[in-house]
């Protein structure tokens, strides 16, 4: 297999990201001599960065705000990344774009061990309508029984994005329509993402034994997180989601899998 000629990923901002951390040790424990960057790209020069990565041979992933603009200029999705129409990791084949989504297995992993088995059945509300979100009801729609209600502060966001998900998806006309009976309740909203944001949810309108997830990560996991944890819930952050679908992405560019210890190592 040909690897890339450059590894990036394409976000703004993307300072903050932990990706670098994991990438480069698996890069380094797989003896790959390449070097994992930070790209920020403003949407306004998204297609001039693009132009630019294909002449590298470039492969990477993708994060806010683009991985929805990334979707439409793919010349060629995955089935994930079709039903999701959003991409967070491309490569290129004889100078075609590709896109994948790795945010589904990073999702559904991570959901399934924060519930501990009770995921067939699972009632989610889930807070948020963009790229992270979709990949969310991707994972849960592989789920026996299960429904979400998706809820967003702008309603025919929502609205679309569960309609693409139905039968088992449907807009939530408030928080408190989608928090009801909910066993699991999930941000795929920004907020969180920096110091001083307000929370997605106030802790004290989470329903009793719900399980969190934030897919929003922190190095010291998110203040929500810790909130709701202190507050009687089984909690997690975006971390582990963002370690499980680099893996996956990794798997896709190099076709080896990682070695997933070196990446958690790096993490710590």
């Amino acid at each position: 297999m040909t690897h890339p000629g450059r590894l990036v990923l394409l976000g703004h901002p993307v300072a903050h990201s932990l990706s670098p951390r994991f990438q480069n040790a698996a890069l380094r424990a797989a003896g790959i001599p390449l070097v994992y960057e930070l790209l920020d790209v403003a949407p306004a020069g998204l297609d001039a960065a693009l132009r630019t990565l294909k002449s590298q041979r470039a492969a990477g992933n993708v994060t806010i705000p683009h991985k929805e603009a990334m979707a439409r200029r793919c010349d060629r999705l995955t089935p994930l990344a079709a039903r999701c129409a959003a991409v967070n990791v491309f490569w290129h084949e004889a100078g075609v774009l590709v896109g994948d989504n790795s945010d589904v297995g990073g999702a559904d992993m991570v959901a399934r061990a924060l519930l501990r088995g009770r995921h067939a059945g699972a009632r989610v509300a889930l807070l948020g309508a963009g790229g992270a979100a979709a990949a969310m009801l991707a994972a849960v729609e592989g789920w026996e029984g299960a429904r979400a209600m998706v809820h967003n502060r702008h309603m025919p966001r929502a609205q679309q994005l569960a309609s693409r998900f139905a039968p088992f998806a449907r807009a939530a006309d408030s928080v408190a329509d989608a928090l009801s009976g909910a066993t699991l309740v999930v941000n795929a909203t920004p907020l969180g993402l920096h110091d001083g944001d307000p929370f997605p949810l106030p802790v004290e309108q989470l329903p009793r034994g719900a399980a969190v997830l934030d897919l929003v990560y922190h190095p010291l996991e998110t203040s929500w997180v810790r909130a709701a944890r202190e507050a009687g819930h089984w909690a997690a952050d975006g971390r582990g989601m963002l370690v499980e679908q680099g893996a996956i992405a990794f798997q896709r560019w190099f076709g080896v899998e990682p070695d997933r210890n070196a990446m958690w190592t790096a993490m710590s």
